[in-house]
């Protein structure tokens, strides 16, 4: 039983950690394309900068969805009880 939760422990850290990961270089670029697009057409700036923010918020909401999910398998693991059913106890 500490191996099936040593593993989520585990599962849970790469989960938040390449969740982080994929925002991040997400947003590099998103933003690095915002400054581009400002710099050849500064009269999209606005228009530009509404359409950023919608897109950085979908991909911060990605990220606390995986949050979500790693904090529920850390605190409620469903594994946990399927094993101990399956081991009779």
């Amino acid at each position: 039983m500490e191996s099936v939760i040593g593993l989520t422990a585990v599962a849970v850290a790469i989960l938040i950690g390449f969740g982080a990961l994929g925002v991040g270089i997400g947003m590099g670029l998103l933003g690095g394309r915002f400054l581009e697009g400002c710099a050849r057409q500064p009269e999209l700036a606005p228009m530009l900068q509404t359409k950023m923010f919608l897109v950085v918020a979908l991909l911060d909401a990605v990220a606390m969805i995986g949050v979500g999910i790693a904090l529920f398998f850390a605190f409620a693991n469903p594994f946990v009880g399927q094993l101990q059913a399956a081991l009779g106890g």
